[in-house]
């Protein structure tokens, strides 16, 4: 669907969305669908060029903590379903998820949480060194204790999700106004009442910051603190591989955090800089390959010397403590959030948007989120580390 840039926006909305990517289409459609339709969603370039813009995002249920273990697997569901319900091919394809443990440390980590997805309905296991290395046979043995595998997780196209649940709720009435940037927030009392855009002020009932990245600012305009600083994440691919690359599981080296995976013709080689500074910037910048190929030599060693095609970079949305922030601005009950996702915002897209629609709607979600409130940094609650970063 293309979205031309709108000369000015809708005087008023029931619901402004800021942000139009995944998680901004996403709550739009699963609204939308319930009936809400006098929604706005405020994009400040195009549907899906932010975080969601990487080309190919893994789907998974595989994590340590429950409440990201339910919504991924709720949102695995959904993608499963997604060609009837909203109605796109998003290319998932269920090759698994492949986490290469080296310590025993890891593999003790790792039992417990397969053990805490199993009750949940997960089918991850705990697998051998040989084993893994059958799933995906560029992998050397070396140094590795186990692994864990969940035959269910894969990966999509970030892209076509993004435009297939854009495309569902601008059928359904919604108004989709890119190339739209927001510059402030008026609030009255203990209300947002409006959102001034780069083409005109929205009265509003509600508003929800889908702002990825960017979260932290929107927020300020509020006088709300979201937690969320942008990091960039950089991934290349490789040229065409002749005879094609056996279809392989996601795989990641988890104490490195190197990651490859089929995509097209080739593979797609990833893997996060721990230097790598906070910051907007999305420059490509080839230096950061070297690093991959240091641990392939070690892990596996036919990608080291793999020639690249180009790449891509994008940002992580990371929080203090790696899980998102979902809720409700206790100073302002019409500010509803979804952001900060640190890397798993793609996986679990779907089954915000339920939650998020429940939230403005005065509904009970499926699930507790108030754990994942921005406000639990302030209260000394508890936080919830997750463990399976990458």
């Amino acid at each position: 669907m293309s979205s031309s840039a709108f000369r000015t926006v809708p005087a008023s909305a029931d619901v402004v969305i800021v942000g139009g990517g995944v998680m901004g289409a996403s709550t739009a459609f699963h609204l939308a669908e319930a009936g809400v339709t006098n929604i706005v969603v405020v994009e400040r370039g195009e549907l899906g060029r932010g975080s969601s813009g990487k080309p190919i995002g893994g789907v998974r249920a595989q994590f340590s903590d429950p409440l990201n273990i339910e919504l991924g697997s709720r949102s695995l569901r959904a993608y499963r379903e997604f060609r009837h319900r909203p109605g796109a091919d998003i290319r998932l394809d269920s090759v698994g998820y492949l986490f290469l443990l080296d310590s025993a440390q890891q593999t003790s980590d790792f039992e417990a949480a397969v053990q805490l997805q199993n009750s949940l309905g997960v089918p991850s296991r705990m697998i051998a060194p040989d084993e893994a290395q059958h799933l995906c046979p560029y992998l050397s043995t070396d140094g590795l204790v186990a692994a864990a595998y969940s035959p269910a997780d894969g990966h999509a196209r970030p892209g076509l999700v993004v435009q297939g649940y854009a495309r569902a709720a601008a059928g359904a009435g919604v108004t989709i106004a890119t190339h739209t940037a927001v510059s402030g927030l008026d609030t009255a009392g203990d209300r947002v009442v409006a959102v001034h855009t780069s083409h005109g002020r929205i009265a509003c009932s509600t508003v929800i910051c889908a702002a990825g990245a960017w979260s932290a600012r929107i927020g300020e305009m509020a006088g709300v603190d979201l937690p969320v600083r942008p990091v960039k994440r950089q991934l290349a691919f490789t040229t065409p591989i002749s005879p094609p690359a056996p279809r392989i599981p996601f795989t990641i080296d988890f104490s490195s955090t190197a990651y490859f995976h089929n995509s097209d013709d080739g593979l797609l080689l990833g893997l996060a800089d721990p230097d790598q500074e906070d910051g907007f910037d999305t420059t490509w910048t080839p230096e950061w390959l070297e690093l991959f190929r240091t641990v392939a030599r070690r892990r596996a060693p036919a990608l080291a010397g793999m020639e690249t095609a180009g790449g891509w970079a994008g940002l992580y949305e990371v929080t203090p403590d790696h899980n998102a922030l979902i809720g409700r601005s206790t100073e302002l009950p019409n500010f509803l959030y979804a952001a900060g996702f640190s890397g798993h915002g793609f996986l679990q897209a779907p089954a915000v948007g339920e939650v998020v629609r429940d939230l403005c709607l005065g509904r009970e979600p499926f699930t507790d989120i108030s754990p994942l409130g921005a406000d639990r940094f302030h209260h000394g609650a508890e936080t919830r580390p997750e463990a399976h970063v990458v």
